[in-house]
């Protein structure tokens, strides 16, 4: 198993919905959660996207000299930037963190928040979008030239110059639960991403990617993207989960509900749907809660149980095929030791290995007009 945790630049606190123990996200902070993460052995860290954060590629490069190890998952989002752009930030943090680079793609779910920045397509002719920025992204990153007229993005004689450190590119990570998601997924990325839904919704979506990727003659791995909540006894999980939400009030869940059923994403109606009916458990699948749903956007469920409990359930969705999980936790500077130490011990781990990347430092003095490598 990869075990990713969260750098939360979108806010953090001991409690959901509320400004009771809420904590101020900044740079001192942000670096204590990437140095616990790097030095209890997290594969890496998912920085999140979208306006309600702080830029992820800003802040992931604020983190890259305070840790060794860890890899950053951060965003590219078609539409509002080119493929060509994106792909130079990416080889040029690949290169500086010694291919510490995950590459997550994201197409958007909000369309208010999607019309703020300008974008003002459709659900699937975004993911359309995103189809042909990843057939630029990949091949250029690749060391290709490319000329390319799309319906929606041309280049003409589009290269990277400098290339990452890690060949033919970062890997490239996914989550998208509609068909026109499920396409691009399967034509292109390497780890197709789900948020944390019951066993059998997971299954089904993994048999549906294994057979859509295999018909592009390609092979997928699968991640899911979950909270925990871990103490040494079922019990007291089960008492720290109701705690985080012991602030929120039905007006204030009212608001988030209205918001989330705007979005035209069909992974964050999903969310939605586990939470609509709350009259009855928010358990909705053994030890898996959806009171995180209640008023966040996107993971909306979180694992709770004591440590043999959570483990054994990550071990079914690893049944399922599941090899990568990208957690969280209230407060997540905290979570983050807490599940560590109480679960890591019971799982089979990949650990993350030392940098180790050949990467691209030029011999050949300043490149002659932005182009070309001088020769003697």
């Amino acid at each position: 198993m990869k075990i990713l945790w969260f750098i939360p630049t979108l806010g953090d606190g001991r409690y959901l919905g509320s400004s009771v123990g809420a904590r101020a996200t900044d740079l001192p902070y942000l670096k204590q959660i990437a140095e616990t993460v790097d030095d209890l052995g997290y594969y890496g860290a998912l920085l999140p996207t979208g306006r309600s954060c702080d830029d992820a590629w800003v802040v992931g490069s604020a983190l890259l000299s305070v840790t060794r190890r860890m890899r950053f998952l951060i965003a590219v989002r078609p539409g509002l930037m080119p493929p060509t752009l994106a792909a130079r930030m990416a080889a040029s943090f690949d290169r500086l963190s010694g291919g510490r680079l995950l590459v997550n793609v994201v197409a958007g779910g909000d369309p208010v928040e999607l019309a703020g920045d300008g974008i003002f397509e459709d659900h699937d002719t975004r993911y359309a979008v995103v189809d042909e920025f990843l057939q630029i992204w990949r091949r250029i990153s690749a060391g290709e030239e490319v000329d390319f007229d799309g319906s929606f993005i041309h280049v003409r004689g589009a290269k990277l110059l400098i290339p990452p450190a890690q060949r033919p590119y970062p890997g490239l990570y996914f989550g998208g639960s509609s068909p026109a998601a499920f396409a691009v997924a399967a034509k292109h990325v390497d780890v197709y991403l789900t948020w944390g839904e019951p066993p059998e919704q997971v299954a089904e979506k993994i048999d549906t990617m294994r057979k859509m990727a295999a018909a592009h003659g390609r092979t997928l791995r699968f991640g899911i993207r979950l909270h925990v909540v871990v103490r040494e006894t079922e019990s007291e999980a089960w008492e720290c989960a109701n705690r985080l939400i012991r602030y929120v009030t039905e007006e204030t869940i009212a608001g988030a509900q209205k918001v989330f059923e705007r979005f035209d994403s069909v992974g964050q109606q999903r969310m939605v749907d586990l939470v609509r009916d709350r009259t009855k458990s928010l358990e909705v699948s053994p030890n898996l809660w959806a009171g995180v749903g209640l008023v966040r956007g996107g993971a909306g469920t979180a694992l709770v149980g004591s440590p043999d409990i959570v483990a054994e359930r990550m071990k079914e969705y690893a049944a399922l095929g599941i090899d990568t999980f990208i957690l969280s936790g209230y407060p997540h500077l905290e979570e983050a030791r807490t599940f560590a130490e109480l679960v890591f011990p019971l799982l089979p781990l990949e650990l993350p290995p030392a940098a180790d990347f050949h990467c691209f430092v030029s011999p050949y003095g300043e490149i002659v007009a932005n182009q070309n490598r001088p020769n003697g």
